[in-house]
């Protein structure tokens, strides 16, 4: 399914638009029942104290349930580069989407050292 992807503060060009793809393709091999995605690429105005850092939002909805990634990246200066926000943004939604798909199928969370009642 494509995703529909905005972007805010700067061009879009087709290596950032492939590398969403690339990820969103990702997230369909972990669970085939998405049914919808919007990406939003967003680049603030430039701090003088800073650098220019990228900020990527997800939504993804899926039957049951709605995942949002919208986190600012602050200090991270790894965020400076666009591509690493993506990577970050899709691997955060990842995240979700896994306990999204374990929680519909009933499984719970396991926490380590802990026996079960």
């Amino acid at each position: 399914m494509p995703a529909q992807i905005t972007f805010r503060g700067l061009t879009a060009s087709q290596s950032m638009i492939d590398k969403v793809e690339h990820k969103m393709h990702d997230l369909e091999r972990l669970c085939d029942r998405i049914t919808s995605c919007r990406v939003v690429i967003d680049a603030p105005h430039q701090h003088h104290h800073r650098g220019k850092t990228y900020h990527v939002s997800i939504e993804l909805s899926v039957p049951g349930a709605e995942i949002v990634v919208n986190r600012d990246p602050g200090r991270d200066h790894a965020h400076e580069d666009v591509y690493v926000a993506i990577r970050d943004a899709f691997d955060a939604a990842s995240r979700q989407l896994k306990s999204a798909v374990g929680r519909s199928h009933g499984e719970e969370k396991r926490h380590e050292g802990r026996d079960p009642l």
